[in-house]
């Protein structure tokens, strides 16, 4: 049975949750909104890679854990040029040992101008 998390962020007009608990593993779901507004931020990779991590911080913190609690990332850019500015951004939020990371390049992601977005399974204590 999963739980949802009420993050605060604005919700998906999509029938999709951005957090959910299941025991004391937590699953969540981030990209480059805006939190209150929900509209995708403005700028590139480091911009979209930054915001979509502060996000991701709000979620894992409303489910009762913090960033150190992410033991999984899954990583989906646009363009695989992107990967260094998305790592060097990533390096400010996560310190090792980090959590298990899988980056794949897509053709596009739904969001109009949306160049990243995030996956991340937590476990909580």
């Amino acid at each position: 049975m999963i739980e949802r998390i009420e993050t605060g962020i604005a919700p998906s007009s999509s029938p999709v949750s951005d957090a959910v608990r299941a025991g004391k593993q937590v699953w969540l779901v981030a990209i480059a909104e805006d939190p209150q507004s929900g509209e995708i931020v403005a700028g590139g990779i480091a911009e979209q890679t930054r915001r979509t991590l502060e996000n991701l911080d709000i979620a894992v913190r409303a489910a009762g854990g913090t960033l150190a609690s992410v033991v999984q990332v899954q990583v989906f850019l646009i363009d695989s040029a992107d990967a260094k500015g998305m790592n060097a951004v990533y390096a400010e939020f996560f310190a090792s040992p980090y959590p298990v990371r899988a980056t794949v390049v897509v053709q596009q992601l739904l969001a109009e101008g949306l160049r990243v977005e995030m996956l991340a399974t937590a476990v909580l204590d």
